[in-house]
């Protein structure tokens, strides 16, 4: 058996060849685990697994060509340390499935090839034995595949951790959780299919038993504007059109909506309502089903539903100018279905759009809107109404996750592993206020991740009590203090401005940066930029120089958003609803509370400070997501997109921090294991501690003292060079020792397979020979026994049955049955039958007549009806002339055939004449006169009830079947008869004398057809005849050598036929 390599999607090498040639893939739990170190024999076809193993790790260009090896062979995962970089390969590898899952479970993080639950389950098991939480960080732009990878990273959790029924509706219910976030926070953005608008943090809380017991969603900063408007090829989110596509008609019927997208306001302005990739229909079932798993009953499933086709309405009322320029609603019916779907009066909600409430020194005053005011109220509260019911959303479903910690109340017997999902940088061609947040939100982590990298690798040294190399890096925190610091920070001044009295605007708000940071070196506008970056620069924009590179910034509309004022009045209307979730959303402290409420930037900044605190406070692991091209083509790489990826995810820095020290750590033992063949003295086995073994390996090995270090449990190798060298020295050695190897274990083997065989061949041969003796002894014993127990059966055959003679009887028997079964009669004809013992002659009698009517009754079955009929034919004609006449033998091989002249034989006329008498047999007879006994040629028609004599056109003599009263012939050969008719009948003349040469077939017919069978009288001498009234005729009959029918002298016909039978 031999090992040989082949690349996966995972990155493993895990193929084994049988000497029969036959390849088998082996999976984790067969024991064949090859680690990391295995894939750098072929780093030059796929690259390294591990970016610090590059040589020349401050290029760039290096490291791109190395994502792109992978990246062609499907090896979308690749590790810098322990930061996963992962690019998105727009198609299914089939890594995920449970036999990969079980692959990466339990297993050291660089034992295995890199992978998503290579980190989810280093993750999982740190959280396990140390009892400290962790958290993962997942961090891309849009497309890169960050949610899929929550995703992954949460079935992995849901199918390797311990289950109960309790744990598996909390399973169910993290991962139904997915689905609805999806469909109220994410859309179709020209970059993604499936975009998250919001950012996500999801904290799972595991028992003492590792088994998942309850979770917590944390969302930021949901795109609210998209709600309202999108950018050309862009959606609104999956909700509106799942719902209008999928939805029972009975549904939408009740929320007033139609199936039809391009009815609605909010769903047409990206042009873009339907796209072949998604599936709304599908997915809106699938919504539908999670909803019910994490804990919705059926009203607040009406109250949800109700609010998202309200979004839809108001987007849907239209605004008229009167003749003082305030706008009036012009769409009477969209408010009839607000006002039912919110649960609030129309009267209210329509005055709300078109009015405003100042409060003044205490005193109210309503003011009516213009048009533009009235479209932006309507906007507003469709964002507010949409924004708060997805925080309301979140929140529902972190009732659904809480933790009942019915265990040791009074001791924290859940730890967490928090995942973060979050938007990563972002630079379009036109960038405002939430691209401004959300790379602000980037440079917070990547500030934390520097920090938390460096800790985490200085921690290390110290531990293994190597001396620790401060390393330079670049310090973002000036950037974060630019935009987030108290009173001069670019957050301060945009509330500042936006609190202030007067005609606030975006220009001033842009002037007032520029008097306060002006001299800040990673700020820039127009005004303050040299004569030749303002070509690049407008007016109304700034620029920052983040970690990631610079970024220009539109201030148009930075206060409104900042703002995300909704007008008071539509807060009271708000408040009055009878929606159950809308009530919730619009508390009325809201109206009472005289406090301005926090602007958006504010309360992001303050909840993305809570978020680092959370962060801080756990162990983290980074997953960085790399989108390959903007067309979601599988198999193309983009090499400018992704260099901007690179260097705006910080990458580069990373390595670069991750570098500053060694490239590669290993353990003594796992390091000695591997490579301990290399050195005479370490191989096979070391007896000694493995930190002294490593030291004689790699004096061995020839290590400068620049290239190493020996800490207390592990080493560290300065230079990828170093191991590529070792490892190399590896590939080898192995050559040598597979020679040896085999050389050994085939000797080895072939000598076990013959001594074996040897073995095999012995036993067989013992145990044939005495199965040989054994059979020959008892065949012997049995012979005697079956002679001697004949011969006394033989001696005692005539008397009764007893013991000595049974066999010997049973015996003869059976001889005797089966020499009958191979020797039965074949016919009924077939008279043979063996001779019996005499003890079976009365049994062979009963035998031999169940055998005969057995035989007939077959033969019987088989006959057809027309055989039938000529049985029955001949039976009678045997029963009337067998013994008795000469000619009849003759007849017996003879079939009778049903007519001796065809209906073309017979005169029409007389056919005529007969009507519906049918001709049941007709032949051709000669009749002699009864007065001169000459010959005449007639034909005899036998019909149904009578027998006709026929002269040609001309029916000479009808004879009644009744009127017959016998038929006489000889016993001769002649062919004469005689049919006697009754002389009553004044119609006949006298009897008939007729010849036929088919008498015995004649006769037989006339006389079944007659019924007068027994009335056939067969003579020796003479036969007596009626020629006329008291008047006979006598026929005489001779023996001679020849036939001769003639008039004697004595007035007799005379008849001389030849004797063919003697009797």
């Amino acid at each position: 058996m031999e090992l040989q390599i082949e690349y996966i999607p995972t990155g493993e090498i895990i193929r084994v060849v049988s000497q029969n040639g036959e390849c088998k893939t082996a999976a984790g739990s067969d024991g064949i685990r090859l680690t990391m170190e295995s894939a750098l024999t072929a780093r030059d076809r796929v690259g390294v697994q591990d970016f610090v193993l590059l040589e020349n790790f401050t290029s760039e260009a290096t490291f791109i060509e190395n994502l792109r090896k992978r990246f062609k062979e499907n090896l979308i995962y690749t590790y810098i340390g322990s930061v996963l970089v992962s690019v998105n390969p727009y198609k299914d590898l089939e890594i995920y499935s449970k036999q990969h899952m079980e692959r990466y479970r339990g297993v050291s993080f660089y034992e295995v090839s890199p992978h998503l639950y290579a980190i989810a389950d280093n993750s999982y098991r740190s959280l396990r034995i140390e009892r400290k939480d962790q958290c993962i960080l997942i961090s891309g732009e849009s497309g890169a595949g960050k949610t899929e990878a929550t995703k992954k990273i949460l079935q992995y959790y849901a199918v390797t951790c311990p289950a109960s029924d309790q744990v598996e509706t909390v399973k169910d219910r993290l991962l139904q959780s997915n689905p609805v976030l999806e469909a109220f926070g994410n859309a179709k953005t020209l970059r993604n299919d499936n975009s998250s608008r919001f950012g996500k943090y999801m904290d799972v809380q595991f028992d003492y038993k590792g088994a998942p017991v309850g979770g917590h969603i944390l969302n930021y900063l949901l795109e609210k504007s998209r709600v309202v408007h999108q950018n050309h090829g862009e959606r609104n989110f999956h909700i509106f059109y799942q719902l209008l596509e999928g939805g029972e008609d009975d549904l939408l019927r009740r929320l007033g909506l139609e199936k039809n997208p391009q009815q609605y306001h909010y769903l047409v302005k990206g042009q873009c309502a339907r796209v072949s990739s998604i599936s709304d229909k599908n997915d809106w079932k699938v919504v539908r089903r999670a909803l019910s798993v994490i804990n919705f009953n059926d009203n607040e499933v009406e109250d949800l539903l109700s609010i998202v086709a309200s979004v839809l309405h108001l987007g849907n009322v239209q605004f008229a100018a009167d003749e003082q320029g305030n706008a009036q609603v012009t769409t009477e019916n969209q408010i009839k279905y607000l006002a039912r779907l919110l649960g609030v009066e129309g009267s209210v909600l329509r005055e709300a759009l078109i009015h405003k409430t100042i409060i003044a020194k205490g005193e109210e005053l309503v003011s009516p809107l213009n048009l533009e005011q009235a479209a932006y109220a309507r906007d507003a509260l469709a964002k507010a109404i949409y924004g708060r019911t997805f925080s309301w959303l979140v929140n529902k479903i972190n009732k659904s996750l809480a933790y009942k910690e019915a265990e040791c109340p009074g001791w924290r017997s859940a730890t967490v592993l928090g995942l973060l999902d979050i938007y990563g940088f972002e630079v379009f061609q036109h960038n405002s206020f939430e691209q401004f947040c959300i790379n602000y939100c980037n440079e917070k982590l990547q500030q934390l991740f520097i920090e938390l990298t460096l800790k985490s690798e200085q921690e290390e040294y110290e531990s293994e009590g190597i001396a620790w190399e401060p390393v330079q890096y670049f310090n973002n925190k000036i950037i974060c203090d630019l935009v987030e610091e108290k009173f001069k920070g670019i957050i301060s001044i945009l509330d500042e401005e936006c609190l202030r009295p007067g005609d606030a605007t975006d220009m001033t708000f842009l002037e007032k940066l520029e008097e306060t940071v002006k001299n800040h070196p990673h700020f820039l506008t127009h005004k303050l930029a040299d004569q030749k970056t303002r070509k690049s620069l407008g007016r109304e924009e700034f620029r920052l120089l983040h970690y990631a590179g610079e970024v220009t910034y539109s201030v148009t509309g930075f206060l409104d958003k900042n703002n995300d004022l909704l007008f008071r009045n539509l807060k009271e209307t708000m408040c009055n609803s009878e929606n159950t979730i809308i009530n919730h959303c619009f508390e009325r402290t809201e109206l009472t509370d005289k406090k301005r409420p926090e602007t958006a930037a504010t309360q992001f900044k303050n909840s993305l400070s809570k978020l680092m605190e959370i962060l801080m406070s756990k162990e983290p692991s980074y997953i960085r997501c790399i989108k390959p091209n903007d067309a979601k083509q599988a198999g193309r790489f983009d090499e400018v997109l992704i260099r901007h990826q690179v260097k705006y995810l910080g990458l580069m820095e990373n390595l670069r921090v991750r570098r500053a020290g060694f490239a590669y750590r290993r353990k003594y033992e796992i390091f000695l294991q591997r490579y301990k063949s290399l050195c005479s003295e370490t191989w096979p086995t070391w007896e000694g501690r493995p930190h002294d073994g490593v030291a004689v390996l790699v004096k061995h090995l020839g290590y400068k003292q620049e290239e190493y270090k020996m800490g207390r449990t592990k080493i560290f190798i300065r230079f990828p060079k170093t191991l590529f060298a070792t490892e190399d020295a590896l590939e080898i050695r192995k050559q040598s020792l597979a020679t040896k190897i085999q050389a050994t274990w085939r000797g080895f083997y072939w000598r076990q397979k013959f001594l074996h065989m040897k073995h095999s061949a012995i036993t067989i041969q013992s145990w044939w020979r005495g199965t040989q003796g054994r059979r020959k002894a008892s065949k012997k014993k049995w012979a005697v026994e079956t002679i001697r127990r004949f011969i006394k059966g033989f001696i005692y055959r005539n008397y009764p049955r007893c013991s000595e003679n049974e066999y010997f009887l049973d015996y003869i028997r059976y001889s005797f049955l089966m020499n009958l079964k191979r020797n039965l009669p074949k016919n009924v004809l077939d008279k043979s039958w063996p001779t019996p013992p005499p003890s079976l002659y009365e049994v062979s009698q009963l035998l031999r007549q169940l055998c005969m009517q057995n035989m007939v009754w077959s033969y019987c079955k088989r006959i057809s009806p027309e055989w039938k009929q000529q049985l029955d034919q001949k039976v009678v004609a045997s029963e009337m002339f067998k013994g008795k006449k000469d000619n009849y033998p003759q007849s017996v091989p003879r079939l009778f055939i049903n007519t001796r002249l065809g209906t073309e034989e017979i005169n029409p006329k007389v056919l005529q004449v007969l009507g519906n008498e049918t001709i049941k047999y007709a032949v051709p007879v000669v009749k002699y006169d009864r007065k001169g006994y000459k010959a005449r040629v007639r034909q005899l028609l036998l019909a149904q009830n009578a027998i006709f004599i026929v002269e040609e056109a001309k029916i000479k003599q009808r004879i009644d079947y009744a009127n017959l009263t016998g038929i006489s012939v000889s016993s001769l050969s002649d062919s004469l008869f005689v049919l006697h008719v009754r002389f009553e009948d004044n119609k006949q003349k006298g009897d008939v004398v007729l010849q036929s040469d088919h008498v015995i077939e004649t006769l037989t017919k006339t006389a079944m057809s007659a019924d007068k069978i027994n009335n056939v009288n067969i003579s020796q001498g003479s036969i007596k005849f009626t020629i006329g009234q008291g008047k006979e005729g006598i026929i005489d009959f001779t023996s001679g050598s020849e036939l001769l029918i003639a008039k004697a002298k004595n007035g007799h016909l005379a008849v001389v036929a030849p004797r063919l039978n003697s009797r």
